[in-house]
This record gives structure tokens, C-alpha cells and sequence, in this order.
């Protein structure tokens, strides 16, 4: 029951905080806007240079335009809603080293729920946007027998990765705490991972798709549902119940980025400023 009320507390507080940051932001609706679209074209320029490849060749490792571009769009929505909940934990270091993050110690809130939602940014709904849409079109464009099973882990897909990648932005933060910073390693699996997955998993070398795999589980936002959906064979052997297991995957990782996130806050240290 404690954990209970300390979860819907965090809940309560992120959303009154994410509140404030959405009101300050709407207060200039003009600059909102532009900004949105801004980063609605930003983050589209990444599918115009997957486009200008595919004017070059016809597919990459073996795959077509509308199959890569599930791809993108499913690892782009899942990453932009992880992004938008929480892609302000990789400010986390620079808190630690102003002193500010010993102010958010102190308060009677859970600290995750403070961090996560600083500077809640609704600017990034552009990205989720973008992502959408590419996934929209190639949805339609496919070629693929769709059958209810396979209907039902679209959805599945953006949900768990979100999950996955919700859950790689908290273990980061957690390790900038150990770390005192170092948000640019957070940023190489979160950014980094999201442009990975964009790609088909022929194109890389076998140990870096093991890793990605068992290691930092990245693969299972897309690359191993999206397999058994356009019926791609996956470069390792994996199971064919693994092209289900995402929920579960992501389940796990938020039970370990949780724990982790814990051991940060028992161990750090105040600055001293």
C-alpha cells in the first residue's frame, strides 16, 4: 500500500509540474507553434535521408522503402513518447553539479516524478507527429497479410517500446548519478538507439544485434516484432514466441531501471554548494 500511495503521489506531482511547464509554454501560442513545426521538420530531415538512399537502390539488407519505413516510424512514435515523459532526465548531471538536485531532495515529492517532469517540453509532440505519420504510410503501403494477431502488435509495439526507452532514460539518469554527469553516454542509448533501430538489423554486424538484444534489450521496441510481422527472418535464432514478448520485456525493464534509479539516490553524495 506504500509504494501504492508513493506512486500515485509521483503521479499527482508529475502531472501538476508538467502543468505549469504546459502553461508557461502556451502563455507565446505563436512561438509554440513555430517551435512545434520547427521540430516536427528537424526531426523529419533523419526520413528524407533514408528516402534519398532508397532513390540510390531499391532496398537496404534486403528490405523495401515501406518495410524500413515501419521501422522508422515505430522506433520514432515509441522514442517520441518516451521522449516527451521523460527526455528531461539527461539534465539530471547539470542539476547535480549547480546543487540544484539537493533542493529537489528536500521537497515532500518523489524525486523521479520532479526530475522527469522539469521542463516537460510539449514541443516534442512533434516528433511523436512525424513518427506517426511515416508509420501511417507505411501501414498502408506494406505488403503484408495482415492478421489480427498481427493488427494488435502494432499498438503493442509503441506502447512497450515507449516502455523500453522510458525505462533506458531512467537507468541513465541513474547512472549520471554515480557518474556525476556523464549525460552524453545516457544520450548514446537513447538518441543513438532510436536512430539505430530506424534501420534494418541485416545491416549490422551479428555481435552488435546480440547486444542490442540481450544486453540493452533496444530490439524488442521494433526490430523483433516488426520481423515476425513482415515475415523477416531475425540474423540471431530467437524463438518465435520472442516476437510477443515485449510487454514482458518491457516490464522488466522498468522493475530494473526502477531499482537502479534507487541505488542512485541512496548513494549520492551533495556537493557541498
Amino acid at each position: 500500500m506504500a509504494e501504492r500511495g508513493v506512486l500515485v503521489e509521483g503521479l499527482r506531482a508529475y502531472r501538476l509540474i508538467a502543468g505549469m511547464w504546459v502553461r508557461s509554454s502556451m502563455t507565446y501560442r505563436t512561438s509554440f507553434v513555430v517551435t512545434v513545426v520547427g521540430n516536427l521538420t528537424v526531426t523529419g530531415l533523419d526520413f528524407v535521408g533514408i528516402l534519398l538512399m532508397f532513390s540510390q537502390v531499391d532496398s537496404l539488407g534486403g528490405w523495401s522503402l515501406p518495410e524500413v519505413a515501419f521501422l522508422y516510424g515505430l522506433s520514432v512514435t515509441a522514442f517520441g513518447i518516451a521522449d516527451l515523459v521523460l527526455g528531461s532526465m539527461d539534465v539530471l548531471g547539470a542539476r547535480m553539479r549547480d546543487g540544484s538536485f539537493d533542493t529537489l531532495l528536500v521537497r515532500p515529492v518523489p524525486v523521479l516524478a520532479q526530475v522527469g517532469a522539469d521542463r516537460f517540453a510539449l514541443r516534442r509532440l512533434g516528433r511523436i507527429t512525424q513518427g506517426a505519420v511515416v508509420l501511417g504510410w507505411a501501414l498502408v503501403s506494406v505488403d503484408v497479410d495482415w492478421t489480427v494477431p498481427k493488427v494488435l502488435l502494432v499498438p503493442v509495439m509503441v506502447v512497450s517500446g515507449a516502455a523500453i526507452f522510458s525505462a533506458v532514460f531512467v537507468a541513465g539518469a541513474a547512472f549520471q548519478i554515480f557518474a556525476q554527469d556523464a549525460a552524453e553516454v545516457q544520450n548514446a542509448f537513447t538518441y543513438g538507439g532510436t536512430t539505430l533501430l530506424q534501420y534494418p538489423p541485416a545491416v549490422f554486424g551479428k555481435d552488435l544485434v546480440r547486444g542490442v538484444t540481450f544486453m540493452v534489450p533496444l530490439a524488442f521496441v521494433n526490430w523483433v516484432p516488426a520481423a515476425h510481422v513482415l515475415g523477416r527472418p531475425y540474423p540471431i535464432g530467437l524463438p518465435p514466441w520472442a516476437a510477443f514478448a515485449s510487454p514482458l520485456v518491457a516490464v522488466a525493464c522498468c522493475v530494473l531501471a526502477g531499482a537502479a534509479w534507487r541505488v542512485g539516490l541512496r548513494s549520492y553524495r551533495s556537493t557541498g554548494s
